[in-house]
């Protein structure tokens, strides 16, 4: 019976990943409390989650990735790949690859993809090629880069901390980095040679004009108030056709001065031109409505449109939604954006998709990019946003550029602490967050703001569930059962078996899920039939990571996918080959690095 309402709850579990009746976090969250309720765990096993090693340390790594990206230690990557980038689609990948990769080996790959995506963008600019011809490349290599060691990303840790689970013990930082050396090399062989055919050329670069990438041409407008309109003696916000129509007032000039936002509380003169964010449609009803005239085109003179939107004052700028934003599922209107952050969205990009009316009632989500209009010093402090991310190179202002060297020390001795076995890996992560804010490198209260709060929930009410299965004996019954099926397969096909289909969940739910879910079970075929679980567990968690065939079934990819205006089909026609290529390397590897039995 425990064996059903477990195979139930995980069968739930599966369903809301895949319908995302939920948010990922939250499901889990509600599987750990259902377990809770069917008595499947007692409630010390339902929240053990939340104390897991595993969990600290994923939760401490995000920490000590984020004092290394606030102090400006990775600017660095900047003047490296304008020395070695070249001319050549193979060049740059490669170039690209090599500074990016490691890296992620020792930081987080959705913080090092947070600092090189503005990086790389300013690099396509100054090189005039297309950024989807290197941003997915960008998101691949930091995924290849993060299996080189334990701490690469948090599926490692939490798959560590099941093999210690499950009787075999914690991995070490580099117990399995000749494979991920492998891997990577081969990966970025494929992404530099074969890639650059496969990707597409779909967002030109535009020299720097972002307004053209956004076809905003249609959409901003000039409007002169008349002098028997209704809006003459009133304020913006008394009259409320920014509240009634699609319509966001960017600019008011009057007699040839021009006032930036905040203009809610100007009162409107007859002559007062108005520059407007609005479609057509729109424009005929507000002149039918409240009388006034729409000019022929914006009077910019012969400046381009951009030049006119940013003049004095006033600038654009491209926001990312990160994943660990309060914004995410809401609408600009219910957040009160304009009023928030003191600038206007113009725009949104979502993938290949662009939308530019009705902007109130989108619903946002992680990884679409905003195009926002407004007063420079509001754009600046963007860059400081917990919840947005600015696509273009970081005011150095805003960087503790004199403690780069002390983070870096930092993080390199907690590397050296774990790696020479002088303190467990969670401690010696803690001991640099302390020292983080013992040196300045991060402040206090941007602690909180760092952590992908998503993920710790996520591993947090997984965990409950790994730990279910075991207890209610699932996992020996499915190993058994799929011992039954497969039990005359070789051993090579079995880890090729594994891995297939870990990639598979993978790209419709998470890589941590399907650890949870698979790694137990994979260990129990191995341990029936009398192989080595070690290679199995590498092979479980080297598959639930390398997953490239979709913009959802990996963050990086989430974060590359607006900003490179890729196609959902992209990734498959250029992570499919990928995908096969790991699938068909990696078991081999695994078994002659580390043995079948």
């Amino acid at each position: 019976m425990t064996i059903f309402l477990t195979l139930s709850v995980v069968l739930l579990a599966l369903i809301s990943f895949i319908r995302e009746w939920m948010p990922v976090d939250i499901t889990a969250i509600a599987v750990m409390v259902l377990l809770m309720l069917l008595k499947l765990v007692t409630p010390e096993q339902g929240i053990s989650g939340f104390g897991n090693p595993a969990t600290i340390t994923v939760m401490a790594m995000f920490i000590l990735s984020a004092g290394i990206a606030r102090t400006g230690a990775l600017q660095i990557v900047n003047d490296l790949l304008l020395k070695w980038g070249g001319k050549e689609s193979t060049q740059q990948i490669f170039t690209m690859g090599i500074i990016a990769g490691p890296i992620t080996g020792f930081i987080n790959n959705t913080a090092v993809v947070a600092v090189l995506l503005p990086i790389v963008e300013d690099w396509c600019r100054k090189q005039s090629i297309s950024p989807s011809r290197l941003l997915m490349p960008l998101s691949f290599v930091t995924i290849l880069g993060g299996m080189i060691t334990t701490i690469g990303t948090s599926t490692n840790v939490l798959a560590s901390g099941l093999s210690k689970q499950l009787g075999y013990g914690d991995f070490s930082l580099f117990q399995f980095t000749r494979l991920g050396l492998i891997t990577f090399t081969i990966g970025l062989a494929y992404l530099a040679l074969v890639a650059p055919r496969l990707l597409p050329n779909r967002k030109v670069a535009s020299n720097g004009i972002v307004t053209q990438d956004y076809n905003l041409k249609e959409y901003v407008s000039e409007i002169v108030i008349t002098p028997d309109s209704s809006l003459v003696g009133q304020t913006l916000r008394a009259s409320e056709i920014q509240r009634k129509f699609d319509l966001d007032v960017l600019e008011l000039i009057r007699n040839g001065s021009r006032f930036p936002q905040p203009l809610a509380d100007k009162v409107l003169r007859p002559g007062d031109i108005l520059i407007v964010r609005s479609g057509r449609e729109c424009l005929l009803r507000v002149k039918d409505e409240r009388g006034i005239e729409i000019l022929a085109d914006v009077q910019f003179g012969k400046q381009p449109l951009e030049t006119g939107l940013t003049s004095g004052e006033e600038g654009i700028a491209e926001v990312l939604i990160l994943a660990n934003s309060n914004l995410i599922g809401s609408t600009l209107k219910d957040m009160r954006f304009r009023q928030r952050y003191n600038g206007t969205v113009l725009a949104i990009r979502r993938g290949q998709e662009l939308v530019r009316e009705r902007l109130g009632r989108v619903c946002l989500h992680f990884g679409d990019v905003l195009l926002v209009q407004g007063p420079r010093q509001s754009l600046l402090g963007l860059q400081t946003s917990r919840d947005l991310l600015v696509i273009g190179q970081r005011d150095l202002e805003t960087l503790r550029r004199d403690k780069a060297g002390i983070a870096i020390a930092i993080s390199v001795g907690v590397v050296l602490a774990a790696a020479f076995n002088v303190l467990p890996i969670m401690v010696s992560a803690l001991l640099g967050v302390v020292l983080m804010v013992i040196t300045g490198c991060l402040k206090p209260g941007e602690l909180y703001g760092t952590v992908r709060w998503d993920i710790i929930f996520l591993l947090a009410g997984l965990i409950p569930l790994g730990i279910a299965m075991k207890e209610s004996g699932t996992t020996q019954w499915l190993g058994e059962n799929l011992v039954a099926l497969g039990g005359n397969l070789p051993g090579y096909w079995l880890l090729t078996l594994f891995y297939v289909v870990t990639v598979l969940i993978t790209e419709v739910l998470s890589n941590n899920a399907s650890v949870v879910l698979l790694l137990p079970i994979a260990v129990e075929v191995a341990k029936s039939l009398s192989l080595n679980p070690l290679a199995f567990m590498f092979t479980v968690m080297f598959a639930a990571s390398n997953s490239f065939m979709t913009p959802i079934g990996y963050q990086t990819n989430t974060m590359v996918y607006g900003p490179g205006g890729y196609r959902f089909l992209d990734f498959a026609r250029v992570g499919a080959p990928l995908s096969l290529l790991m699938a068909l390397i990696i078991p081999p590897l695994v078994i002659a690095l580390y043995g079948l039995s």
